[in-house]
């Protein structure tokens, strides 16, 4: 049947019956896309462009949607605007014509014995060849009325009735390559295939799961038999991907652990701990703990720390540092921006005031003059802890003991940049800050190569901020809110989504401050902060801003992440409708620092459901992982984790959100096989394995 099926698509690609097909092309799954017949080089170059280059490539790009050819209705009874699929008989050829404006149009009548239905076609001069007056063909489009009252279908899909898939692939188009083109290709690597599509799973696990094999999936991917081969295709494929994928991650954890860390035998956090002008919570001295133990056993410590915003995570991290440094070992810690540089240096060095630990700033605008000073004092050990951004793992800068590697979730360091970052042969530990909450299950997949330390209760005597959604109209009544509590003595925040002004409509940050400065806060001391200033002059704002000198900054979203500034208890976010939900929590984290009530305002006149369902989740949950769970139901996990998901494999067909069950299963099944063969190396793994290295090849 399948065979049948094959050679019937193969015929509406190449022609009526009697022309010959193809000769079986002899290639596999490494096959250049080039070599495809009617590919050559200058649509390769087209495939290119969507990431595709082999025919394996090929094969697992699957379709975006389906056309459900097997739902056929009466034309008398197809309803109006909607997709449909009408089985009829051509009842006149063709008539060409052209319109006023020179276009091609092709028009003929169907009929199905219910009713006659006119089909319109707009610059396709294959049409009259294609249908032929007296036989059955599949229709599928949608029917509208032009301004005639006429019922008609406007340029429908077809195929003989007799050769038509029931359930038709449609996949995403980029340039020349358009969804017919790719499904010609993808029908011809099938067919080259046939037979040998090796297989990557274990046959007891296909077994125990009852899937598929993976010629079968692929075939029913993208021309599936019916629905329910469609549904176990997906099935085999989602639950292939999602076990490569914590196969690969847990032989990335198994080479983390591998490597030769220093030792950090004696425990001082407590000391540290002790020293601290609040009381630390249970979650944060759990934290700390897991570091220590991890560091104690003798292995690299490889941990993610994630909390919500103001949970605590830089307190848990210098006490870390400290416990290292009392070792005798030095500290690295990498952050994103310059700004953020500056607040760690500064909060680091008040923190460490009476220990005797040296810290030092290294940024991409240090002074030439400072950078060798310290340098020089981190070859020979005078510096304790280095805080910078990617200037600090440069070749030139060397370190005397380097024993733990602080990095945001961004610039996650592998196997190989770790063990040059060593001394001595020694890979430092490593500890990972995750910027925002991320639900458990999801960090475990996601960061599976790392061990997973949550930061869940906040610090005693926070006030949780209050936020509001409101129009532009009460804009004047903002401004008046905000001095009034700048002139109680506390400072305030105003977003800008754009630094300059442009056509789209966005408040800019640039002209806001001027317009601010010069009209409503004439009388106060306002400040502006944006990406594109030079280095001095943000840290300037900053410092100005920190030390209360500035009561209004006004600023883009460079202030995101990790400003602690406890006396600024009002933020006010322009065109909120810009941002998503967890970043407009990470911007309201930057106030409600204190033991005062906050207030966050966000000013908005978008009606759009998906912005008003994002106001109204901030404005009644002050919980971080509640408003995760939110924002990855919303966006989904791929818009969600964006960059974060920096150095692991694309899904191609599986979701961290919605396959929860297959994500379960197959994390299950990985350990098993880990745990069992933690090489790969038995012969039943050798295609694991190789899939394996093609998915993380590129990371």
């Amino acid at each position: 049947m399948r065979r049948r099926r094959t050679a019937c698509i193969l015929l509406y690609y190449f022609g009526t019956i009697g022309r010959r097909l193809p000769k079986k092309a002899m290639f596999n799954f490494d096959t250049r896309l080039q070599y495809l017949k009617g590919v050559g080089e200058t649509r390769a170059k087209q495939f290119a462009k969507l990431g595709l280059y082999s025919v394996g490539s090929l094969l697992r790009y699957y379709p975006l949607r389906y056309e459900d050819w097997s739902l056929v209705v009466p034309i008398y009874d197809a309803p109006l605007n909607e997709m449909c699929c009408i089985k009829a008989n051509v009842l006149s050829a063709p008539v060409e014509g052209r319109t006023k404006n020179n276009t091609l149009l092709c028009k003929t009548s169907v009929s199905d014995g219910s009713d006659i239905l006119n089909m319109v076609f707009f610059n396709n001069k294959y049409i009259s060849s294609s249908l032929k007056e007296g036989q059955e063909y599949l229709f599928f489009g949608k029917l509208t009325k032009n301004r005639h009252g006429v019922v008609e279908m406007l340029s429908p899909a077809f195929a003989p009735a007799r050769d038509a898939e029931k359930i038709r692939p449609i996949y995403r188009q980029s340039g020349t390559l358009n969804s017919k083109f790719i499904e010609r290709c993808v029908l011809l690597a099938l067919s080259g295939l046939k037979g040998n599509i090796p297989e990557t799973l274990p046959y007891d696990i296909i077994k125990k799961y009852r899937l598929p094999s993976l010629e079968a999936a692929l075939n029913n991917i993208h021309f599936p038999q019916d629905h329910a081969a469609l549904d176990a295709a997906k099935r085999r494929l989602v639950f292939e991907e999602l076990l490569l994928l914590q196969l690969g991650l847990l032989r990335m954890k198994n080479d983390n652990m591998s490597l030769d860390s220093p030792s950090i035998q004696n425990d001082f956090t407590g000391e540290f701990l002790d020293l601290l002008p609040f009381k630390p919570t249970r979650a944060q001295i759990r934290c700390v703990a897991e570091a220590v133990s991890d560091m104690k056993k003798g292995r690299s410590m490889s941990r993610l720390l994630s909390g919500d915003v103001g949970s605590g995570k830089t307190a848990v991290a210098a006490a870390i540092m400290y416990s290292v440094c009392k070792n005798g070992f030095q500290c690295a810690m990498m952050v994103p921006t310059e700004v953020l540089a500056a607040q760690h240096f500064a909060t680091l060095t008040k923190m460490y005031d009476t220990t005797g630990i040296c810290v030092e700033p290294l940024t991409g605008s240090t002074p030439a003059k400072e950078k060798r000073r310290i340098k020089d004092a981190l070859i020979n050990g005078n510096c304790h802890i280095v805080v910078g951004t990617h200037a600090i793992i440069q070749s030139d800068v060397s370190f005397s003991n380097l024993g733990l590697v602080i990095t945001d979730e961004q610039h996650r360091f592998g196997v190989a940049q770790r063990a040059a970052l060593g001394v001595k042969g020694k890979s430092p530990h490593m500890l990972v800050m995750s910027a925002t909450p991320i639900p458990r299950t999801l960090a475990m997949v996601v960061y599976g190569d790392l061990d997973v330390s949550l930061l869940d209760e906040m610090p005693v005597g926070r006030v949780p901020v209050k936020t509001y959604q409101v129009t532009t109209a009460y804009r004047n009544r903002i401004y008046a809110f905000i001095k009034k509590h700048i002139d109680k003595g506390r400072q305030a925040f105003v977003i800008c989504p754009l630094v300059e002004e442009s056509k789209s409509g966005l408040v800019p940050a640039v002209q806001y401050f001027e317009f601010l400065r010069d009209t409503h806060f004439k009388k106060y001391k306002i400040g502006l902060l944006h990406g594109q200033m030079k280095s001095g002059e943000k840290y300037a704002v900053m410092s100005d801003f920190s030390s209360g000198k500035i009561s209004l900054l006004v600023s883009t979203i460079v202030i995101e992440v990790g400003i602690d500034l406890p006396n600024a208890n009002v933020m006010l976010i322009e065109n909120a409708e810009r941002f998503g939900l967890s970043q407009l929590h990470q911007l309201r984290g930057r106030i409600g620092r204190g033991s005062e009530q906050s207030f966050c305002i966000l000013v908005s006149d978008a009606q759009s459901s998906d912005a008003l369902e994002r106001f109204d989740i901030l404005c009644k949950n002050t919980d971080g992982f509640a408003i995760a769970d939110k924002d990855l139901q919303m966006r989904g996990p791929g818009d969600f984790f964006g960059n974060r998901q920096h150095g692991l494999p694309e899904m191609q067909i599986a979701s961290l959100m919605t396959d929860s069950k297959a994500l379960l299963e197959a994390g299950k099944v990985a350990k098993e096989i880990i745990k069992a063969d933690p090489l790969l190396k038995e012969n039943e793994h050798k295609n694991l394995l190789l899939e394996i290295e093609r998915l993380f090849s590129a990371i």
